[in-house]
């Protein structure tokens, strides 16, 4: 049991060190825009290709690992990462660069299904969400520390040292999978139609739909987090890093909160979440201009927030049961999709009307996930998509309670 659970960490180590490169970037564009001689806007794209590559290719390239044994699927695609970063520190080259973005990005969705599938698999039925959440915990960690200090040592070091810490924290975790996660060799695996199939199910579309808009609504308030607190509360560039932090060390607690929650209930838990995101925007358009409120305000808004990633999660999961790593690829693919077009959406508003009508986009979409989950329980349950041995689903009792709702 005690080398599952390093085992369990270690996977949750290679996702931080997975978003420490992903979003760490977005923290150092202006040194790496001056440092390779090119304008912000297409540093930019640093950021916007790889999450462009994660929600196109997701799918695909978890299909065609589906066959390889799990351990040296984890261990080559945290590899990709650790030597991308590597590249990072040393290239002077804008479309090196580019180019190493684009290849971790093949491998960041299939890293995710693996582990998210690997780390249930090792554990009891009934710890299995707690895993899962366990694995989560390395993406709110890689928020709350794993991004402010790569942008902490580029300012106050070198580019290439945040780069390099990045390169450092994967090649232990690659290290880590090498000498904690059993093989696990593929036995009877599923066809590619087989796993394709889900698609068919016009449950699973809805469920997708949902994923995309509680993404949205969590991210068109959340990507221009500084934004708001700037215009709105009039926070100075200190106390935005300051509630940055708190709300990351808010979002670790947060996460595990949810991870308990779900144990005891999935549906309610998932239904309950974008109406606990439409309850923060109001309340952030309420206390928005009020300085100390908002402080308290920020704190409740990074523990709901960190609740979308294992409900969401968890919600598409159940559907895809039956393919649950291809299943994980979607989450992942169209969870990018929402994002994409919750700051797509939520920049519009902010130019045309400022940034305290964010809120209420938030809210709008929070409304939109309500309606599709209730449309996707209006359907019942789907059989072919609740098999056991989910690897983000609950224990058997909270399976139970599902059946039962449904």
């Amino acid at each position: 049991m005690r080398k599952t659970s390093l085992t369990v960490l270690v996977l949750a180590l290679g996702v931080f060190g997975i978003i420490t490169t992903e979003m760490g970037m977005v923290g150092v564009l202006p040194q790496v825009s001056a440092e390779l001689g090119v304008t912000p806007s297409t540093a930019g794209w640093l950021v916007g290709v790889f999450a462009l590559v994660i929600a196109v290719s997701g799918p695909f390239t978890t299909l065609l690992a589906s066959g390889i044994d799990r351990k040296k699927v984890l261990a080559a695609a945290i590899a990709v990462f650790a030597v991308s970063n590597a590249v990072y520190a040393v290239t002077t080259q804008y479309e090196v660069m580019l180019a190493f973005r684009v290849i971790p990005a093949l491998f960041h969705p299939v890293f995710f299904a693996v582990a998210l599938a690997t780390a249930a698999r090792l554990v009891p039925a009934k710890d299995a969400t707690r895993a899962t959440t366990t694995v989560f915990a390395g993406v709110t960690v890689g928020f709350a520390f794993g991004v402010p200090l790569t942008s902490y040592l580029a300012e106050h070091l070198s580019l290439a040292s945040a780069f390099w810490f990045g390169a450092l924290v994967n090649l232990v975790a690659f290290l880590g999978i090498l000498r904690f996660v059993p093989s696990m060799p593929v036995g009877q695996r599923a066809s590619y139609g087989a796993q394709l199939s889900i698609l068919k199910r016009t449950r699973m579309w809805l469920t997708i739909a949902s994923v995309v808009l509680v993404f949205a609504a969590m991210f068109s308030v959340y990507g221009y987090f500084a934004e708001y607190l700037g215009q709105v509360t009039h926070m100075d560039g200190t106390w935005v890093s300051a509630m940055l932090m708190a709300f990351g060390i808010v979002m670790i607690l947060g996460n595990f909160a949810f991870g308990s929650l779900l144990r005891r209930n999935l549906v309610r838990t998932v239904v309950a979440y974008p109406a606990l995101c439409l309850l923060v925007y109001v309340l952030l358009y309420a206390v928005g201009p009020l300085f100390a409120p908002m402080v308290l305000a920020v704190l409740v808004w990074g523990a709901v927030h960190s609740g979308g990633l294992i409900v969401s999660q968890s919600w598409l999961g159940r559907d895809a049961s039956d393919a649950p790593e291809f299943g994980n690829s979607l989450f992942i693919s169209f969870s990018n999709l929402g994002i994409t077009i919750g700051t797509a959406v939520g920049g519009w508003v902010l130019a045309e009307y400022g940034a305290r009508q964010l809120a209420w986009v938030g809210s709008g979409f929070a409304v939109a996930a309500l309606i599709v989950m209730a449309l996707r329980l209006s359907l019942g349950a789907d059989r072919g998509g609740e098999r056991q041995a989910v690897p983000s689903e609950p224990d058997a009792q909270a399976l139970g309670e599902v059946g039962s709702e449904l």
